[in-house]
């Protein structure tokens, strides 16, 4: 008994020395040793995030609704009237929280894949950032752990810099779900959010912006390294008239983590998927991963691939209130040819043969 109140109250400390420690603690049964202690709360970590952003804002949007048909429908009352008086806040920065960013079971989830932060030239904390990240993947995993948690160390690789990942702004729109993407310094995918981080918010800001959005996620499986990029200029304007720089981002391994059916172009299925996609604003792509007991099955719970993230040499941009389309297409020019260089110097390092080439569409 006291065993097993030693290892409870090592967790309620919230720390992974203290789990581990207690972990160790545990009298020794053979189907529950440390290592697979540890490897099934990474698997746990992983696939609470994939459920969290699958079925925590629909779930929340329901719940509020049936409350308000019970004798609880006064908290309902006043937690919808604080959303509508707090409705503007994820275009205005948002409420990062640095307890929440440092949680733990980032951690866990980082070391499941793993994840790793690689920095190529130093950030100036004088300046202003838009990095592009690519590809999307299915569930943007090494954007959210690098960018939306602590757990690769951020703040101490890029020390004065501040990053908030930008996503679908009809995220913002669901209750609670809103303000557990917002504890994680993420904002909505908009000009105003994106315009007020780079103008309102001081100097030291990184907006990362996942450049393919959903139409890219229709494209991703193993093997494959295409980016949807060729008409993509928005990012570049944004960052002209907010005199931002520019820096490339690719994660190697992304594209991996999952096993996806893909349609023909023209295709049926295809068409259908577009739609949706418009409509929905995220794409409806249909992929599996591994079970969660049985590794050989299908499953929500994603591949143990190694997802490396590297931050490319920052394009510096002047301000230009008003840029013409040729500054524009010359700056986007210039990225792509920055990202193509950061694929091409770093993909033998993270898997990929030398005659592996980033597609750009």
């Amino acid at each position: 008994m006291k065993t097993i109140l030693a290892a409870y109250s090592g967790v309620k400390k919230g720390s992974s020395s203290s789990i581990l420690s207690a972990l160790h603690d545990l009298p020794s049964v053979p189907w529950l040793t440390r290592s697979k202690i540890v490897k099934h709360l990474q698997v746990i970590s992983v696939l609470q995030f994939v459920i969290t952003f699958l079925a925590m804002g629909i779930g929340c949007s329901l719940l509020l609704m049936y409350m308000f048909c019970t004798d609880c429908w006064v908290i309902a009352a006043i937690y919808t009237a604080w959303l509508i008086y707090d409705w503007n806040t994820p275009k205005q920065g948002g409420r990062r929280s640095t307890w929440v960013r440092n949680w733990t079971v980032w951690k866990y989830f980082r070391d499941y894949f793993p994840i790793r932060l690689i920095k190529t030239h130093n950030l100036l904390p004088s300046r202003n950032y838009i990095f592009g990240y690519h590809p999307h993947g299915i569930f943007c995993f090494g954007a959210f752990c690098n960018f939306g948690t602590e757990a690769t160390g951020f703040s101490k690789i890029f020390p004065g810099i501040k990053p908030s990942l930008a996503t679908l702004a009809g995220n913002f729109r669901l209750p609670v779900f809103r303000d557990y993407l917002m504890s994680g310094g993420i904002c909505p995918v908009n000009r105003n959010s994106i315009d007020y981080l780079l103008s309102s918010n001081g100097t030291g800001n990184a907006v990362v912006i996942v450049i393919g959005g959903a139409a890219e996620s229709l494209d991703c499986a193993p093997g494959m390294n295409s980016v949807t990029l060729k008409n993509r200029k928005g990012f570049v304007k944004l960052a002209l008239k907010q005199g931002a720089d520019l820096v490339p981002v690719y994660s190697f391994g992304e594209n991996e983590v999952y096993k996806q059916l893909i349609f023909d172009d023209g295709s049926w299925w295809r068409t259908v998927q577009k739609r949706l996609q418009k409509i929905l604003g995220f794409a409806p792509c249909l992929f599996h991963g591994c079970g969660l007991f049985f590794p050989e099955s299908w499953g929500l719970v994603p591949y143990c691939k190694p997802i490396t993230t590297v931050v490319g040499e920052p394009i510096t941009v002047p301000k230009i209130e008003e840029p013409t389309q040729d500054v524009i297409d010359m700056y986007h020019a210039m990225y792509i040819r920055s990202l193509k260089s950061l694929f091409d110097n770093n993909k033998t390092r993270f898997g990929l043969n030398e005659s592996d080439t980033l597609h750009i569409q």
